[in-house]
């Protein structure tokens, strides 16, 4: 691996940074590309590509991801009005993971940890989002959030 030196503005002492610390987000960003080129090039509205989402199939309510890949599709293809449309969870979704891979890829290119926790008020804050956006894009009035 090659060895990238550092010096400090404050201390004027180097420090050594292998890319090694790079591998694993360069390897998380390569798969998730891999799989938005993928969406990107089999269009999810084309019926037959992708399986039907269980929950819609057998109840017709529409689960939190219903339209994800949709949302996707239209990401890729540069159309952010259809993406959010599609399922505008899912986009801000992608647009929160994009900023934690990117955090996560600049401090580990300073060698230090992700430093990323949630907490309980975190994730109940997260699973109160999902659940109310899953019942309001299932009530009449949330007819806009339908996919």
């Amino acid at each position: 691996m090659h060895r990238v030196t550092v010096e400090t503005r404050d201390t004027g002492t180097a420090r050594t940074t292998t890319l090694r610390g790079l591998a694993v987000p360069l390897g998380v960003l390569a798969g998730v590309a891999a799989a938005f080129a993928y969406v990107g090039a089999v269009d999810p509205n084309e019926p037959g590509h992708y399986p039907a989402c269980p929950l819609l199939r057998a109840t017709g309510i529409y689960c939190p991801g219903c339209g994800g890949l949709r949302g996707a599709h239209a990401l890729v293809h540069g159309d952010l009005t259809a993406a959010l449309g599609a399922n505008a969870l899912a986009v801000a979704g992608y647009a929160v993971l994009a900023v934690v891979w990117t955090v996560w890829a600049v401090r580990a290119a300073r060698g230090k940890p992700l430093g990323l926790a949630l907490g309980r008020p975190q994730l109940w804050a997260v699973g109160a989002v999902v659940l109310v956006f899953t019942v309001v894009r299932n009530l009449p009035l949330g007819g806009f959030l339908h996919p």
